[in-house]
């Protein structure tokens, strides 16, 4: 590829999490933050100490419900390694570990090679009465897009001109309009996920959103993509599990 955007290193693991039926989003969220995270985090720390592959950083976003419609999934967790890490025989949480896997439906894994295309900085301020991490992250507003294929679509050509085509047009528009981080993650093994990758667009406040809306211009990344799987999902608050 001859775009000059240099990818991080390793593999930035990415899992979607949908909460159960019977649960609710509070608690969902709740067992994430108290009973999930501390323990990722606690188990990252031992690796490292062991000199074994470890997360380096590890984030997890919240998708916002929004009335009228569907919202696929409830959040992320991100985590980024030096290589990308196998998944277990069954899903995570398939014999639930912890209450947040009791509250989660069983996910995996996505490995994926991240691009930052615009590295604004976001703020971390850890926690100063009790443990520093997990804490959250709010005061901005990101639109992640997971990027199905189109079906019998070239992958690499896909890539080349996401990078090459679509990304210098975001990457314009985001500078034009003041837009503060722009990050892109393409699959690792495209063939065998359900998206191609993922985009996510950080803004100042929700009118960014607006304006980049109002400014983006069709560049033909939209003939790789299968625009009817296209997930658009917002956010307000990240939580922040290992700064990195």
């Amino acid at each position: 590829m001859t775009s000059d955007i240099t990818a991080t290193a390793g593999a930035k693991m990415i899992y979607l999490i949908r909460r159960r039926p019977e649960a609710t989003r509070d608690e969902l969220v709740a067992n994430w933050f108290k009973n999930h995270m501390p323990g990722v985090i606690a188990g990252q720390e031992r690796a490292a100490a062991e000199g074994r592959v470890h997360a380096t950083k590890y984030l997890a976003t919240l998708f916002d419900q929004r009335p009228g419609r569907d919202v696929p999934w409830d959040g992320m967790a991100q985590l980024w390694f030096d290589r990308a890490v196998p998944n277990p025989p069954e899903p995570h949480g398939t014999v639930p570990a912890d209450t947040f896997q009791q509250k989660a439906e069983p996910y995996v894994g996505w490995a994926t090679t991240e691009y930052v295309v615009v590295d604004g900085e976001l703020p971390v301020a850890p926690n100063t009465l009790n443990e520093p991490f997990p804490t959250t992250r709010s005061g901005l507003f990101k639109v992640t897009f997971l990027v199905p294929a189109r079906a019998g679509a070239d992958h690499d050509a896909a890539f080349r001109h996401w990078l090459e085509v679509h990304v210098p047009n975001v990457r314009s528009v985001m500078g034009e309009i003041g837009g503060l981080r722009y990050v892109v993650s393409h699959s690792q093994r495209p063939a065998a996920e359900a998206y191609l990758g993922m985009a996510e667009l950080y803004f100042r406040a929700a009118a960014g959103w607006d304006d980049y809306r109002a400014t983006i211009t069709e560049d033909g990344f939209s003939e790789y993509v299968d625009l009817d799987r296209l997930v658009n999902l917002q956010s307000t608050t990240q939580m922040i599990g290992i700064p990195g």
